[in-house]
């Protein structure tokens, strides 16, 4: 029996986009929109300014896009800079199964390589992306929480960026093989750091590694292809990796499928409540003042977050539920999409947040972590209390954001960078990418305006 890496090498790259069905093809689609999304509202923050202050001392120069920067750089730098835009925020897409966020890895390995590869066209850009979420979340799903502590996702998107490069470039399945045990090796593990890190200061700027995590994949993949190998047999040990979850109906269901997308620029944890205090809030019309306390009833991994009623930046701010929810409360939420510097240090915020108490929720434990779930008790200064249901989060595949939602986050979140007539560009390029011409996004990714020829969806492939 082969490997588990070489049954997911040859799997990845057997990928043709072309011959799957129209629903995954579109949810690929909505994905890189997202992510440009949570990208355009990264860029510029801490995360990837440090990457591009650093980038010719540690990477050299370079043609790769630095995006929307007007800069290019080394491969690696430029790929670390566009990660960190994408995950900076926590504006981007997620997976249930692999609690963690596929997206922000695969989607900005995959553009920032093709950006210096015009050779490639759409239909391998799109399978690629197919590739690295199904490779990704099918590994991380299959992790057995006793062996392998932290659900981080720079445990795992190292897998992901390296199956998603291996099929961009179709290199041979035996060296596509060993990239993914080299990936798999080196990537960050990330016991520290996170909700299910050891580490508490969790507003930090590394976060979950996850650009730390897709540099090592594109690492892995040039390193195998000449030569460089690495313990193939990682994912065959029961103790570890669950064999079945990896190989279900593998070929035939694609995880891609399964992706969530966020309203809100804050971890995943916390969304349940904010959607039930909006809930509440669009119910009975309760203003700021009106509030005593409020009661948040939820699974134990939302109560392992930071939760500062005074978070010192937005990293911190992301990680604090009863932060965010005085954000919803005080300003709407349309603050939360995304946040910005002007939230942190406000007294009103803090004493909110002070009011908000988290409890332990045996209903919510026990959908998780197949659902986030809460329950909001909001009580008033009048005695009265008001009780959502006990919900998951908006953006889920059984509550989704259908792409009319996800255009008008896009347009909400870029629209203090582009004009409309600039928004109505890019949105058009994903669409065009999805026609087979992958031209006119990467342009844009590159600030041109003009430039090199299209490439239809039948052109010359990199090998």
């Amino acid at each position: 029996m082969p490997y588990l890496t070489r049954q997911l090498a040859d799997h990845a790259l057997a990928i043709d986009a072309d011959n799957l069905s129209v629903e995954v093809k579109e949810v690929t689609l909505v994905c890189v929109l997202d992510l440009l999304a949570a990208a355009i509202a990264g860029a510029g923050s801490p995360a990837p300014s440090a990457a591009i202050a650093t980038s010719e001392l540690l990477y050299g120069s370079g043609r790769a896009p630095a995006w929307f920067t007007g800069q290019t750089c080394s491969l690696l730098s430029a790929l670390l800079h566009n990660a960190l835009c994408a995950s900076a925020l926590d504006l981007d897409d997620g997976n249930r199964a692999a609690r963690g966020h596929p997206g922000a890895s695969v989607i900005p390995t995959v553009l920032t390589l093709a950006s210096i590869m015009p050779q490639i066209g759409a239909t391998d850009i799109l399978s690629a992306i197919i590739a690295g979420y199904d490779v990704g979340v099918r590994i991380a799903a299959a992790q057995n929480s006793d062996a392998i502590a932290t659900r981080q996702t720079g445990r795992w998107a190292s897998f992901a960026s390296a199956a998603a490069i291996g099929r961009l470039l179709r290199i041979e399945s035996s060296h596509l093989a060993e990239a993914l045990a080299i990936a798999g090796v080196v990537a960050p593990n990330q016991r520290a750091n996170g909700s299910s890190g050891y580490s508490r200061v969790t507003g930090n700027l590394v976060k979950e590694g996850i650009a730390f995590s897709a540099q090592t994949g594109l690492q892995a993949v040039f390193l195998a292809r000449v030569g460089f190998t690495g313990p193939v047999d990682l994912l065959d040990h029961v103790e570890f990796y669950d064999r079945d979850r990896i190989l279900d109906r593998l070929g035939s269901r694609f995880e891609i499928s399964d992706t969530y997308f966020k309203p809100y620029a804050c971890c995943r944890y916390i969304h349940p409540a904010l959607d039930a205090c909006l809930a509440l809030r669009r119910d009975h019309g309760f203003t700021p003042g009106d509030i005593d306390r409020i009661e948040v009833a939820t699974f134990p991994f939302a109560l392992r977050l930071a939760n500062s009623c005074d978070p010192e930046n937005l990293t911190a701010l992301q990680y604090s539920l009863p932060y965010c929810l005085a954000v919803l409360v005080l300003h709407g939420d349309d603050a939360l999409a995304p946040v910005t510097p002007g939230l942190l240090h406000q007294t009103a915020l803090s004493a909110l947040a002070a009011k908000v108490e988290l409890i332990d929720d045996p209903e919510a434990e026990a959908r998780f972590p197949a659902q986030t779930c809460s329950r909001v008790t909001i009580h008033l200064k009048s005695g009265m209390r008001l009780v959502s249901d006990m919900i998951g989060a908006r953006g889920d595949p059984a509550w989704p954001l259908d792409r009319e939602a996800l255009v008008s986050k896009f347009r909400a979140v870029s629209g203090k960078r582009f004009q409309q007539v600039d928004q109505d560009s890019i949105i058009r390029s994903v669409d065009r990418l999805g026609e087979g011409n992958a031209c006119d996004l990467l342009q844009i990714l590159e600030g041109r305006k003009s430039g090199m020829s299209c490439v239809d969806r039948h052109a010359n492939q990199i090998r």
